[in-house]
């Protein structure tokens, strides 16, 4: 088998990379291209995503594989869910995308409500509630901006409007499409029913199409600007966490998998939506897959909070490693504080460390003051949230999860790999760590017929990458005592 080269374009919250896949028929090797920030742009009461800087990073790393030699075939983009353009009659892109962070969401359900019904929007999507779906964000600017949606002639989610503009060509990747809180989970399509209560019209949504799907070659002046090569854009799996799960190194379909990075993404894969009312009050939710696949999940806060906190002690003057913020977590008291990651303060900029002190005070614990004592609490009470979900999936799915296979970023952290371990009394696997863009490879792999389907891509996956594997300790009372505090300040705030 001659080896195939590809490259991966995985898009963060805060960064991006250009990983360069090879295969050569039993192992994928890595390696990095190209990486830059991603750093949205507050602009005129508008929080946006800087979307043409990060498609000229995407030609620098096209480029690269020019200078390189690398002699790529194909190439797919994965990025977060949700955001999305507006591109006017003509094919042009009308203003910035927003960024999901952005306020014009907050408490927009309570504008949504006076054409649809939660309960039927659950019913139809199997999507959890979450101000910034893009059903939300398509209210937002019904209510505020309806002249933009009037001038709009297509929406494209970011991975489709990277690949538009450098092909020309309009499609909606199912997986990334199905984050939005737009889709029929069964019928695995638009919901034209929700969008019409809604005032959207229909011509608005692009065709949708499944990963492996052949976008065609590079527009003749975005060629001419990279280089000059054959290169072939594929929608892989848009979606980064789809494509995460793609990486899962299990050798059977019974797993749960954590997506680890600035979200956790906590779940199961499935052969068909799993929609009730026992889901609903658990608020999981039921995004498309690859190969008739439902990803039934719940998105945890994850390592934002870390990464919010260092972000803030930096303002202060103190850069701290990551490895030094575990060693003093390590050296910290455990479980002087417990938090509920999913607590709403959380979720926006600011003091994190701060707004994690005030909910110790409202919850009436002791107060984290020093960095080991505040990363202690964010670990722990990760750790904790992570067994609340198994015990939830476990029960609606009515099985006993055995493995958990953490993937991503996060399993770098090595002190939480152990600390899940530990709280769901449960064997962790974590690995491999660039589990998103090994996704994307997988799946140009997969349509490039090297590969069969997910099966064999998760068999090489595990030959190809070192595999960490963290056992539980075996007192589990200590364990068993925080939880139950977790559960009660969980009610509680």
């Amino acid at each position: 088998m001659a080896d195939l080269k590809m490259l991966a374009i995985d898009l963060g919250a805060s960064s991006g990379r250009g990983i360069v896949g090879s295969f050569d028929g039993n192992k994928l090797t890595l390696r990095e291209n190209h990486r830059f920030s991603n750093d949205p742009v507050f602009v005129n009461g508008r929080f946006t995503w800087d979307i043409l800087r990060i498609f000229h990073e995407i030609k620098n790393s096209i480029t690269k594989t020019v200078i390189e030699g690398d002699n790529i075939s194909t190439m797919g983009i994965d990025t977060w869910g949700v955001d999305y353009a507006l591109i006017d009659k003509n094919g042009r892109m009308m203003a910035n995308p927003y960024h999901y962070r952005d306020t014009r969401t907050v408490n927009i359900t309570d504008y949504v409500k006076n054409y649809i019904s939660p309960d039927e929007i659950y019913r139809i999507t199997g999507i959890q509630a979450a101000d910034f779906n893009t059903l939300n964000q398509l209210a937002a600017d019904k209510r505020d901006d309806p002249d933009s949606l009037d001038r709009a002639d297509k929406l494209l989610f970011i991975p489709d409007l990277l690949n538009y503009f450098l092909t020309g060509k309009m499609a909606t990747e199912y997986t990334i499409a199905s984050t939005g809180m737009l889709l029929d989970a069964h019928k695995r399509d638009f919901s034209f029913e929700l969008i019409d209560k809604l005032g959207i019209k229909r011509s608005l949504f692009a065709p949708l199409v499944q990963p492996c799907n052949d976008l065609g070659g590079l527009l003749p002046q975005i060629n001419e600007e990279v280089g000059k090569n054959s290169i072939r854009v594929i929608n892989v799996a848009a979606h980064d966490t789809a494509s995460a799960v793609i990486a899962v190194p299990a050798q059977n379909k019974d797993f749960i998998y954590i997506s680890s990075g600035t979200w956790s993404l906590m779940g199961a894969e499935l052969d068909k939506p799993l929609i009730n009312d026992g889901t609903r009050a658990a608020n999981l939710t039921n995004e498309g897959g690859v190969m008739g696949t439902i990803r039934f999940l719940k998105n945890i806060m994850g390592l934002w909070i870390i990464q919010e906190s260092r972000r803030q002690w930096k303002r202060e003057g103190n850069e701290y490693s990551f490895a030094q913020m575990e060693a003093w977590a390590k050296e910290a008291k455990p479980f002087a504080s417990i938090i509920n990651p999913d607590y709403h303060t959380f979720n926006t900029p600011g003091n994190m460390p701060e707004k994690i002190r005030e909910f110790c005070r409202i919850t009436g614990q002791h107060v984290p003051e020093t960095v080991g004592e505040v990363v202690r609490c964010i670990y722990e009470s990760l750790a904790l949230k992570y067994r609340y979900t198994v015990e939830s999936l476990d029960a609606l799915m009515n099985k006993h999860t055995t493995m958990i296979n953490v993937v991503g970023g996060g399993t770098k952290d090595k002190f939480l790999s152990q600390m899940t371990a530990d709280a769901c009394g449960i064997p962790v696997c974590a690995g491999p760590e660039e589990a998103t863009a090994i996704g994307n490879l997988m799946m140009q792999a997969i349509g490039a017929g090297e590969v069969k389907d997910v099966l064999e891509a998760r068999q090489i996956v595990a030959n190809s990458f070192e595999l960490k594997h963290y056992e539980p300790a075996t007192d589990r009372c200590i364990w068993d005592n925080a939880y139950e505090r977790f559960c009660k300040i969980s009610a509680i705030v």
